[in-house]
């Protein structure tokens, strides 16, 4: 018998009655063949982030699912006896088209977030955030700023920019990345 929703498949360290982890005996299933592998998971809600959707029959902003994670950024350790400072330890980018169209967030260690055009980050920001600013307008194509970004790259980038070290992604009302 396998139960499904109860309050011991909230945590994965919730042991039912039964001694079972519901977290991770989900369904999933994987097979080997000779040219791949295929995987599979049952998609199963453990999120309030995730339930959104089900609750308002409507997905969530950009905005409000940077501010749920920078919210469990703040948040995190709290109540705990050994509380840890800064969860993810790094910057982030969000972005996401929704309602509002295209949105773009830059999260910092801290929890705390901006709405920004453009925006770099890691080894070299400083010149990258530079020429960024000096190229963004808001009319740009996607690629026109596909072609910026990839010429800042080999700018900023100590070894030469190959498909093997640099991936690129465009998120537009359908997201795509770039071989």
């Amino acid at each position: 018998m396998f139960l499904t929703r109860t309050e011991y498949d909230r945590g994965v360290n919730t042991f039912s009655p039964e001694g079972r982890l519901f977290q991770v005996e989900y369904a999933i299933e994987a097979i080997k063949t000779k040219d791949g592998v295929v995987l599979a998971v049952e998609k199963h809600i453990t999120s309030p982030l995730l339930n959104h959707r089900f609750s308002y029959g409507e997905p969530m902003t950009v905005e409000s699912t940077t501010q749920a994670l920078c919210d469990l950024a703040l948040r995190f350790g709290e109540g705990d006896e050994e509380s840890m400072s800064r969860p993810f330890g790094v910057s982030l980018f969000i972005a996401g088209h929704d309602k509002n169209g295209p949105s773009l967030y830059y999260t910092d260690p801290s929890g705390t977030f901006w709405q920004c055009n453009a925006k770099a980050i890691g080894s070299g920001s400083e010149g990258a955030d530079s020429s960024l600013q000096e190229q963004f307008n808001k009319d740009l194509s996607l690629e026109e700023a596909e072609k910026i970004t990839v010429s800042i790259l080999k700018q900023v980038m100590e070894e030469k920019v190959t498909p093997n070290n640099v991936d690129i992604a465009k998120v537009a009302p359908a997201y795509h990345v770039v071989q």
